[in-house]
Protein backbone atom coordinates (compact mmCIF):
# COMPACT_ATOMS: atom_id res chain seq x y z
CA UNK A 1 0.00 0.00 0.00
CA UNK A 2 1.19 3.48 -0.98
CA UNK A 3 0.29 6.57 0.87
CA UNK A 4 -1.95 6.86 4.12
CA UNK A 5 -5.14 5.19 3.86
CA UNK A 6 -8.40 7.18 5.72
CA UNK A 7 -9.74 5.24 8.49
CA UNK A 8 -13.14 5.84 9.73
CA UNK A 9 -14.68 5.31 13.23
CA UNK A 10 -18.26 5.28 13.35
CA UNK A 11 -20.07 4.99 16.33
CA UNK A 12 -17.61 8.05 18.19
CA UNK A 13 -17.06 11.55 17.70
CA UNK A 14 -12.85 12.90 17.88
CA UNK A 15 -13.86 14.95 21.44
CA UNK A 16 -14.89 10.96 22.93
CA UNK A 17 -13.13 8.71 20.94
CA UNK A 18 -12.12 4.95 21.44
CA UNK A 19 -9.48 4.95 23.94
CA UNK A 20 -6.06 4.63 22.22
CA UNK A 21 -7.24 5.22 18.82
CA UNK A 22 -5.06 8.22 18.46
CA UNK A 23 -2.21 6.09 17.74
CA UNK A 24 -3.83 5.61 14.43
CA UNK A 25 -2.99 9.08 13.34
CA UNK A 26 0.46 7.56 13.14
CA UNK A 27 -0.55 5.31 10.21
CA UNK A 28 -3.74 6.62 9.04
CA UNK A 29 -6.09 9.58 8.19
CA UNK A 30 -8.39 9.44 10.80
CA UNK A 31 -11.46 10.40 10.55
CA UNK A 32 -15.02 10.33 12.58
CA UNK A 33 -18.48 9.92 11.94
CA UNK A 34 -20.71 10.03 15.04
CA UNK A 35 -24.10 8.72 13.33
CA UNK A 36 -25.23 7.48 9.49
CA UNK A 37 -25.64 11.06 8.22
CA UNK A 38 -21.97 12.16 9.26
CA UNK A 39 -20.69 8.63 7.76
CA UNK A 40 -22.28 9.80 4.09
CA UNK A 41 -19.65 12.54 3.78
CA UNK A 42 -16.78 10.44 4.82
CA UNK A 43 -17.46 7.11 3.57
CA UNK A 44 -16.59 7.54 -0.20
CA UNK A 45 -12.85 8.34 1.04
CA UNK A 46 -13.10 5.69 3.33
CA UNK A 47 -10.65 2.78 3.14
CA UNK A 48 -10.99 0.97 6.40
CA UNK A 49 -13.82 1.33 9.08
CA UNK A 50 -13.73 0.85 12.99
CA UNK A 51 -17.28 -0.11 13.70
CA UNK A 52 -17.80 1.13 17.08
CA UNK A 53 -21.20 0.09 18.53
CA UNK A 54 -23.03 1.89 15.73
CA UNK A 55 -26.29 0.91 14.03
CA UNK A 56 -25.83 -1.45 11.35
CA UNK A 57 -28.35 0.59 9.52
CA UNK A 58 -26.06 3.37 9.20
CA UNK A 59 -23.55 1.53 7.17
CA UNK A 60 -26.68 -0.59 5.33
CA UNK A 61 -27.81 2.96 4.03
CA UNK A 62 -24.68 4.37 2.73
CA UNK A 63 -23.14 1.46 1.11
CA UNK A 64 -23.52 2.31 -2.59
CA UNK A 65 -21.16 5.11 -1.11
CA UNK A 66 -18.21 2.57 0.14
CA UNK A 67 -15.94 2.40 -2.99
CA UNK A 68 -12.98 2.77 -1.60
CA UNK A 69 -14.01 0.63 1.51
CA UNK A 70 -11.63 -3.29 1.88
CA UNK A 71 -11.52 -3.33 5.96
CA UNK A 72 -14.23 -3.54 8.40
CA UNK A 73 -13.14 -4.13 12.20
CA UNK A 74 -15.84 -5.15 14.40
CA UNK A 75 -15.72 -3.81 18.09
CA UNK A 76 -17.33 -7.10 19.14
CA UNK A 77 -16.57 -10.79 18.79
CA UNK A 78 -19.84 -11.37 17.40
CA UNK A 79 -20.68 -9.75 13.85
CA UNK A 80 -24.46 -10.10 13.21
CA UNK A 81 -25.27 -7.00 14.28
CA UNK A 82 -22.79 -5.58 11.20
CA UNK A 83 -23.08 -7.53 8.60
CA UNK A 84 -25.62 -7.57 5.55
CA UNK A 85 -26.48 -9.10 2.59
CA UNK A 86 -24.71 -6.51 0.09
CA UNK A 87 -21.85 -6.30 2.92
CA UNK A 88 -21.60 -10.00 2.55
CA UNK A 89 -21.65 -10.35 -1.19
CA UNK A 90 -18.78 -7.72 -1.39
CA UNK A 91 -14.78 -8.45 -1.32
CA UNK A 92 -14.71 -5.90 2.10
CA UNK A 93 -12.78 -8.04 4.90
CA UNK A 94 -14.60 -7.99 8.41
CA UNK A 95 -12.58 -8.78 11.20
CA UNK A 96 -13.73 -8.61 15.13
CA UNK A 97 -12.69 -8.54 18.40
CA UNK A 98 -11.85 -12.31 18.83
CA UNK A 99 -9.95 -13.60 21.85
CA UNK A 100 -10.36 -10.05 24.04
CA UNK A 101 -13.81 -10.77 25.91
CA UNK A 102 -12.87 -15.00 25.99
CA UNK A 103 -11.60 -14.87 29.66
CA UNK A 104 -13.53 -12.27 30.88
CA UNK A 105 -16.86 -14.50 29.66
CA UNK A 106 -15.48 -17.80 31.13
CA UNK A 107 -15.08 -16.39 34.51
CA UNK A 108 -18.92 -14.96 34.34
CA UNK A 109 -20.07 -18.19 33.36
CA UNK A 110 -18.11 -19.81 35.80
CA UNK A 111 -19.47 -17.50 38.79
CA UNK A 112 -23.09 -17.51 37.62
CA UNK A 113 -22.70 -21.69 37.36
CA UNK A 114 -21.18 -21.62 40.80
CA UNK A 115 -24.15 -19.40 42.05
CA UNK A 116 -26.58 -21.42 40.96
CA UNK A 117 -25.47 -24.90 42.72
CA UNK A 118 -24.70 -23.08 45.81
CA UNK A 119 -27.87 -20.95 45.91
CA UNK A 120 -25.57 -18.03 46.42
CA UNK A 121 -28.18 -15.36 44.43
CA UNK A 122 -31.05 -16.83 46.80
CA UNK A 123 -29.04 -16.08 49.49
CA UNK A 124 -28.74 -12.38 48.33
CA UNK A 125 -32.26 -12.34 47.60
CA UNK A 126 -32.34 -13.02 51.21
CA UNK A 127 -30.23 -11.02 52.91
CA UNK A 128 -32.64 -8.20 51.57
CA UNK A 129 -35.47 -9.74 52.99
CA UNK A 130 -33.60 -10.82 56.27
CA UNK A 131 -34.18 -14.02 56.06
CA UNK A 132 -32.15 -17.34 57.36
CA UNK A 133 -32.58 -18.89 54.36
CA UNK A 134 -30.75 -22.58 56.02
CA UNK A 135 -33.44 -25.09 55.10
CA UNK A 136 -31.38 -25.89 52.11
CA UNK A 137 -27.96 -27.50 50.52
CA UNK A 138 -25.54 -26.77 48.37
CA UNK A 139 -23.96 -28.62 45.29
CA UNK A 140 -20.12 -29.06 43.95
CA UNK A 141 -19.78 -28.74 40.66
CA UNK A 142 -16.73 -31.18 40.48
CA UNK A 143 -18.06 -34.41 38.73
CA UNK A 144 -20.55 -32.72 36.83
CA UNK A 145 -21.03 -32.66 33.25
CA UNK A 146 -20.37 -29.51 30.90
CA UNK A 147 -21.94 -29.37 27.37
CA UNK A 148 -20.90 -26.32 25.63
CA UNK A 149 -22.90 -25.56 22.25
CA UNK A 150 -20.47 -23.33 20.21
CA UNK A 151 -17.10 -24.91 21.15
CA UNK A 152 -14.89 -21.65 20.11
CA UNK A 153 -12.48 -19.47 21.81
CA UNK A 154 -15.37 -18.56 24.74
CA UNK A 155 -16.33 -22.12 25.09
CA UNK A 156 -13.19 -23.52 25.45
CA UNK A 157 -11.97 -20.86 27.88
CA UNK A 158 -15.09 -21.98 30.25
CA UNK A 159 -14.04 -25.72 29.59
CA UNK A 160 -10.60 -25.25 30.61
CA UNK A 161 -12.31 -23.38 33.70
CA UNK A 162 -14.59 -25.93 34.37
CA UNK A 163 -11.91 -28.60 34.42
CA UNK A 164 -10.11 -26.85 37.14
CA UNK A 165 -13.25 -27.13 39.19
CA UNK A 166 -13.37 -31.00 38.93
CA UNK A 167 -16.24 -31.12 35.64
CA UNK A 168 -16.11 -33.05 32.66
CA UNK A 169 -16.49 -31.09 29.29
CA UNK A 170 -18.31 -32.26 26.23
CA UNK A 171 -19.10 -30.16 22.97
CA UNK A 172 -21.68 -29.53 20.09
CA UNK A 173 -20.00 -28.12 17.34
CA UNK A 174 -20.71 -27.82 13.25
CA UNK A 175 -19.20 -31.41 12.90
CA UNK A 176 -18.23 -34.36 14.77
CA UNK A 177 -13.84 -34.39 15.58
CA UNK A 178 -11.61 -35.46 18.18
CA UNK A 179 -10.21 -32.79 20.63
CA UNK A 180 -7.52 -32.44 23.43
CA UNK A 181 -9.83 -30.17 25.37
CA UNK A 182 -13.07 -31.94 25.28
CA UNK A 183 -14.21 -35.50 26.07
CA UNK A 184 -15.65 -35.29 22.79
CA UNK A 185 -17.37 -32.89 20.23
CA UNK A 186 -20.61 -33.98 18.70
CA UNK A 187 -22.20 -32.43 15.69
CA UNK A 188 -25.86 -30.80 15.14
CA UNK A 189 -27.48 -34.08 14.91
CA UNK A 190 -25.82 -35.19 18.18
CA UNK A 191 -26.94 -32.26 20.30
CA UNK A 192 -30.48 -33.44 22.19
CA UNK A 193 -28.66 -36.78 22.95
CA UNK A 194 -25.92 -34.76 24.53
CA UNK A 195 -28.04 -32.27 26.16
CA UNK A 196 -29.83 -35.33 27.93
CA UNK A 197 -26.11 -36.22 29.59
CA UNK A 198 -25.23 -32.72 30.83
CA UNK A 199 -25.63 -31.01 33.97
CA UNK A 200 -24.90 -27.78 32.60
CA UNK A 201 -25.20 -26.26 29.66
CA UNK A 202 -23.51 -23.39 28.02
CA UNK A 203 -25.04 -21.58 24.25
CA UNK A 204 -21.58 -19.94 23.31
CA UNK A 205 -23.33 -19.89 19.58
CA UNK A 206 -23.21 -17.04 17.39
CA UNK A 207 -26.62 -15.37 15.52
CA UNK A 208 -26.70 -17.22 11.78
CA UNK A 209 -29.48 -17.86 9.82
CA UNK A 210 -28.46 -21.91 11.09
CA UNK A 211 -28.43 -21.16 14.90
CA UNK A 212 -31.39 -19.11 15.23
CA UNK A 213 -33.73 -20.47 17.91
CA UNK A 214 -30.89 -23.76 18.13
CA UNK A 215 -32.90 -23.77 21.57
CA UNK A 216 -36.28 -24.90 21.00
CA UNK A 217 -38.65 -26.73 23.36
CA UNK A 218 -37.60 -29.82 21.75
CA UNK A 219 -34.21 -28.97 22.73
CA UNK A 220 -35.23 -28.06 26.68
CA UNK A 221 -37.89 -31.60 26.58
CA UNK A 222 -33.79 -33.43 25.79
CA UNK A 223 -32.53 -31.83 28.64
CA UNK A 224 -33.00 -33.21 32.67
CA UNK A 225 -34.63 -31.69 35.01
CA UNK A 226 -31.74 -30.78 37.30
CA UNK A 227 -29.78 -29.28 34.25
CA UNK A 228 -28.83 -25.69 34.66
CA UNK A 229 -28.93 -23.54 31.10
CA UNK A 230 -26.56 -20.46 30.50
CA UNK A 231 -26.54 -18.29 27.82
CA UNK A 232 -23.68 -15.95 26.41
CA UNK A 233 -23.83 -16.00 23.10
CA UNK A 234 -26.89 -14.21 21.17
CA UNK A 235 -30.43 -13.92 22.46
CA UNK A 236 -31.74 -14.97 19.00
CA UNK A 237 -30.41 -18.74 19.36
CA UNK A 238 -33.18 -19.48 21.74
CA UNK A 239 -36.77 -19.42 21.32
CA UNK A 240 -37.37 -17.67 24.53
CA UNK A 241 -40.69 -18.69 25.01
CA UNK A 242 -39.36 -22.38 25.29
CA UNK A 243 -37.71 -21.08 27.29
CA UNK A 244 -39.77 -19.62 30.23
CA UNK A 245 -41.94 -22.83 29.51
CA UNK A 246 -39.26 -25.07 30.71
CA UNK A 247 -38.22 -22.57 33.41
CA UNK A 248 -41.80 -22.50 34.50
CA UNK A 249 -42.82 -26.51 34.38
CA UNK A 250 -39.46 -27.65 35.50
CA UNK A 251 -37.78 -29.27 32.28
CA UNK A 252 -34.86 -27.37 33.05
CA UNK A 253 -33.91 -26.38 36.45
CA UNK A 254 -32.18 -22.64 36.33
CA UNK A 255 -30.93 -20.47 33.87
CA UNK A 256 -27.88 -17.80 33.72
CA UNK A 257 -28.65 -15.77 30.83
CA UNK A 258 -26.52 -12.87 29.92
CA UNK A 259 -28.26 -11.91 25.93
CA UNK A 260 -32.17 -11.84 24.86
CA UNK A 261 -34.25 -11.96 21.90
CA UNK A 262 -35.40 -8.28 22.88
CA UNK A 263 -32.45 -6.11 23.84
CA UNK A 264 -32.67 -4.11 26.75
CA UNK A 265 -34.90 -7.17 28.44
CA UNK A 266 -38.27 -5.52 28.31
CA UNK A 267 -39.70 -4.43 32.09
CA UNK A 268 -43.02 -7.25 31.31
CA UNK A 269 -40.47 -10.12 30.39
CA UNK A 270 -41.31 -12.42 33.31
CA UNK A 271 -37.73 -13.68 33.30
CA UNK A 272 -37.19 -10.93 35.83
CA UNK A 273 -38.95 -12.43 38.58
CA UNK A 274 -38.22 -15.60 38.78
CA UNK A 275 -36.52 -17.16 41.30
CA UNK A 276 -34.47 -19.54 39.33
CA UNK A 277 -33.38 -17.20 36.74
CA UNK A 278 -30.44 -15.20 36.92
CA UNK A 279 -30.42 -12.07 34.40
CA UNK A 280 -27.22 -10.24 33.25
CA UNK A 281 -27.84 -6.98 31.07
CA UNK A 282 -25.32 -8.02 28.12
CA UNK A 283 -22.08 -6.94 30.02
CA UNK A 284 -20.82 -10.36 30.82
CA UNK A 285 -17.45 -9.53 29.06
CA UNK A 286 -17.33 -5.65 29.42
CA UNK A 287 -14.35 -6.17 31.83
CA UNK A 288 -12.37 -3.01 32.89
CA UNK A 289 -10.48 -1.97 29.91
CA UNK A 290 -11.85 -4.20 27.56
CA UNK A 291 -12.21 -0.72 25.40
CA UNK A 292 -8.58 -0.41 25.30
CA UNK A 293 -7.94 -4.08 24.75
CA UNK A 294 -10.42 -3.65 20.81
CA UNK A 295 -8.89 -1.24 19.84
CA UNK A 296 -5.23 -2.64 20.81
CA UNK A 297 -6.37 -4.95 18.16
CA UNK A 298 -7.79 -3.10 15.74
CA UNK A 299 -4.52 -1.07 15.82
CA UNK A 300 -2.40 -4.33 15.13
CA UNK A 301 -4.90 -4.92 12.15
CA UNK A 302 -4.24 -1.22 10.73
CA UNK A 303 -0.32 -2.03 10.97
CA UNK A 304 -0.84 -5.35 8.86
CA UNK A 305 -3.23 -3.27 6.52
CA UNK A 306 -1.08 -0.97 5.74
CA UNK A 307 1.77 -3.46 4.80
CA UNK A 308 -0.63 -5.35 3.04
CA UNK A 309 -0.34 -8.16 5.48
CA UNK A 310 -3.05 -10.78 5.88
CA UNK A 311 -5.57 -9.37 9.02
CA UNK A 312 -6.11 -10.93 12.11
CA UNK A 313 -9.67 -12.32 13.35
CA UNK A 314 -10.93 -12.37 9.35
CA UNK A 315 -14.62 -13.63 9.40
CA UNK A 316 -16.26 -15.84 7.34
CA UNK A 317 -19.88 -12.90 6.54
CA UNK A 318 -21.55 -15.90 5.06
CA UNK A 319 -20.88 -17.99 8.06
CA UNK A 320 -21.55 -15.22 10.31
CA UNK A 321 -18.42 -15.80 12.52
CA UNK A 322 -14.27 -16.23 12.95
CA UNK A 323 -12.86 -19.24 11.44
CA UNK A 324 -9.16 -20.58 11.73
Amino acid sequence: MTGRPVVTVLGATADEPPPGIDAAADLAELRFAPDGGSLGEVLPQTEALLFWGADRRWLEDAWPLARRLRWIQAWSDGVDRLVFPALMQSDVVVTNARGVFDDAIAEWVIAATLAMVTGLHRSIVSQQARWWDDDRHTERLEGKRLLVVGPGPIGRAVARRAADLGMVAAAVGRAPRSDDLFLRIGGPEDLHPMLGEADVVLDALPLTSDTHHRFDAAAFAAMRPTARFLNVGRGGTVDERALLDALRSGAIAAAALDVFEAEPLPDDSPLWAMPNVIVSPHNCGDFEGWEEEVVAVFLDNLGRFTRGERLRNEVDTTLGFGVG
